[in-house]
């Protein structure tokens, strides 16, 4: 019985590391190189509704940036392309998105989804904690269902308050729920992120309800800010 209750416990541990938290706590390579394997089925496993994705993200999100006549918008963790693709598809959007991903074949994914708008949207092999763009710079940053996987999400963060412009709008979603407990020592919880945003000087934090794992968090950066 001990060594049945030891390779029970062993494959547990197995499947935490490598399916539940997909590699999270074994290091962004083997993230990456999870994500690269599983690309070109990700849609078809998450069971993505691309009707939802329009509903939930694409709409509400063009909507809020509809005042501004060319706004710029940057996706982390943009895995095949849903925020971008979502956008892009919203008649009243009329900005661009930088979307960035770890993985290359999450990449390549969002190439092919995103090819008829390929004149608005850039994609780009990024380290979500350091966008690759200009202080102050963007009018949007979203992620989405990725915060929960990234080893210090504060450090990302402060990188989304550095790329945002003054009065700039961010879109996060936060792990909630039983699940939300498979990621000790991460941003998870009902709670946490908009604690985290509003400890870094975000203001208006809104918290929508979206599936039965995750929450949508809205917040702004303050037109005239104090340093996070």
């Amino acid at each position: 019985m001990g060594w049945v209750a030891l390779a029970l416990l062993a494959a547990g541990a197995i499947y935490w590391l490598l399916v539940a938290t997909e590699g999270t706590y074994l290091g962004a390579r083997l993230v990456a190189l999870l994500y690269d394997w599983t690309a070109t089925r990700y849609n078809a496993i998450k069971q993505t509704q691309f009707i939802d994705e329009q509903l939930f993200i694409g709409v509400p999100l063009a909507a809020r940036l509809e005042h501004l006549e060319r706004p710029r918008v940057l996706d982390l963790a943009t895995g095949t392309g849903r925020v971008p693709l979502a956008l892009a598809q919203s008649l009243s959007f009329a900005g661009t998105a930088l979307a960035g991903d770890r993985s290359a074949g999450m990449l390549r994914e969002a190439q092919r989804a995103l090819r008829p708008w390929g004149d608005r949207v850039g994609l780009v092999r990024l380290d979500a904690a350091d966008p690759p763009v200009a202080d102050g710079s963007v009018d949007c940053v979203t992620c989405l269902e990725a915060l929960e996987f990234m080893p210090d999400g504060r450090r990302v963060l402060r990188g989304i308050w550095r790329a945002l412009r003054p009065g700039g709008v961010v879109l996060l979603t936060n792990r909630v729920g039983a699940e939300a407990l498979l990621y000790p020592f991460r941003i998870a919880g009902r709670g946490r992120l908009e604690r985290a945003l509003r400890d870094l000087g975000f203001q208006d934090v809104e918290t929508q309800i979206w599936q039965v794992n995750y929450d949508l968090v809205w917040a702004h950066k303050p037109h005239r800010p104090t340093s996070p």
